[in-house]
């Protein structure tokens, strides 16, 4: 079953992100947005974390299929997933929207 947004599953995430996004720019006045995108290629979990600044914003595959408004500025976007080795970027939005390719992986046993 996908996340088409119609499910109170889907509805909660979407809040959650857009609350997400508003407490980053809320907090530092409002500003300007920029566009963030994941991919997730064959093999990287779809229920890995994605965490920025420090805040949980929502399992890999529905950030990567809507995703993030960032606020102007530096940016720590981690992706996490137990078994597996956590994927960790720092970016700086500057108006330009952002598309970053995460790949998780695994720790070996």
């Amino acid at each position: 079953m996908g996340m088409t947004g119609k499910t109170p599953i889907a509805r909660g995430l979407r809040s959650l992100l857009m609350a997400a996004a508003c407490t980053a720019a809320c907090s530092q006045g409002v500003r300007a947005a920029v566009t963030l995108t994941l991919g997730r290629p064959r093999g990287t979990p779809a229920d890995a974390s994605v965490i920025i600044d420090e805040q949980y914003i929502g399992p890999l595959e529905y950030v990567a299929a809507h995703g993030v408004r960032l606020p102007i500025g530096e940016h720590r976007i981690t992706v996490e997933k137990q078994g597996y080795f956590p994927w960790d970027r720092l970016v700086e939005s500057d108006r330009k929207p952002i598309h970053l390719v995460v790949k998780l992986v695994p720790i070996p046993d």
